[in-house]
């Protein structure tokens, strides 16, 4: 089992340095742009749908879900496992900006880097740094930790969640696509290491 989430820790590698190769440009790309408009032109009608799932992103909210399904299971170690993944988040997404902030000064919130975004909730950032979504890298890590917790049926459950939350947070405003990606990247990375020490 430990090398399977190894190689989950090296595919987020993987999607975590293409998503940066494809953002360290002096502006957002046409390509990206359009994907952006796409998404976030869907009907209105879409935010209830989207708005629950994306709050699994939430540091609180998303670590309290993990330690529910952890402890429910009677699985410290998991536990434990979701608290490291929460803390590596937080570490994982300020060094990121930190360390690429120079080369990703185009890389802003969708309110100050797209033509006519929509920006849906007043919880919204319109501007600031946006390079990774903290909210993906969050739940793509705990959904790594928490999986092998949940019936056979199930596992695909915590990774459609993953998905509708990058898609959510492109769906409001909050980000462009290439920062969801990463996010992505980042916490299948993440958590891809703390499932193969806890597992």
């Amino acid at each position: 089992m430990n090398l399977v989430w190894l190689a989950v820790a090296g595919g987020g590698l993987a999607i975590l340095s293409g998503s940066i190769a494809a953002a360290v440009r002096p502006d957002i790309p046409e390509w990206e742009q359009h994907v952006f408009h796409a998404i976030n032109g869907l009907p209105h009608w879409l935010l209830p749908v989207l708005w629950l799932p994306m709050q699994l992103g939430n540091l609180v909210v998303g670590t309290a879900l993990g330690l529910a399904i952890a402890l429910a299971a009677g699985e410290v170690s998991i536990a434990v496992g979701v608290v490291l993944a929460a803390a590596l988040k937080v570490v994982a997404e300020r060094l990121v900006r930190r360390q690429l902030q120079s080369k990703l000064e185009a890389r802003l919130r969708p309110g100050t880097s797209e033509t006519d975004a929509v920006l849906r909730g007043s919880d919204v950032p319109p501007a600031g740094p946006s390079f990774p979504s903290g909210h993906v890298i969050l739940v793509a890590a705990i959904s790594c930790v928490v999986d092998p917790l949940l019936p056979l049926g199930l596992l695909w459950v915590p990774f459609l969640l993953t998905a509708l939350v990058m898609v959510g947070r492109v769906y409001v405003g909050a980000h462009n696509p290439l920062d969801a990606t990463a996010g992505l990247g980042a916490g299948l990375l993440l958590g891809g290491l703390v499932a193969a020490i806890v597992h």
